[in-house]
């Protein structure tokens, strides 16, 4: 049975995706989210259920700024940074059943210039 909209399409990709990746303390989840206008993205320890660092394009440095590539990969760089200060050093990428294409892929190429292994 195929899905409805695309929005239950992609929840369906999420979970086939998550079904693999499990993040801990020591190599916490890079979950991402994109929607048309901002995009999100957090470092989750899913042994403990806690968001350990966040990055958006809600910042107020990055607000004013459309969503673009170079916006997903301003907020690849923030969350690296974040990370860094928090002794994070390898994550694993979640894509969040997007393709990883354009402003995701943005988004981890920055991060992987930041310092974080994938």
């Amino acid at each position: 049975m195929s899905p409805k909209t695309r929005a239950e399409g992609r929840r369906i990709r999420h979970t086939r995706v998550r079904k693999g990746i499990y993040g801990t303390a020591d190599r916490p989840r890079l979950s991402v989210f994109r929607s048309n206008r901002y995009i999100y993205a957090q470092l989750v320890d899913d042994d403990s259920g806690v968001t350990l660092v966040a990055a958006s394009s809600q910042e107020p440095e990055l607000r004013e700024h459309t969503l673009t590539i170079a916006t997903a990969g301003e907020v690849g760089k923030l969350l690296a940074e974040r990370a860094r200060e928090e002794g994070i050093r390898s994550v694993v990428f979640d894509r969040g059943g997007f393709k990883f294409h354009g402003r995701v892929k943005a988004l981890a190429d920055a991060a992987r210039e930041g310092g974080l292994r994938f």
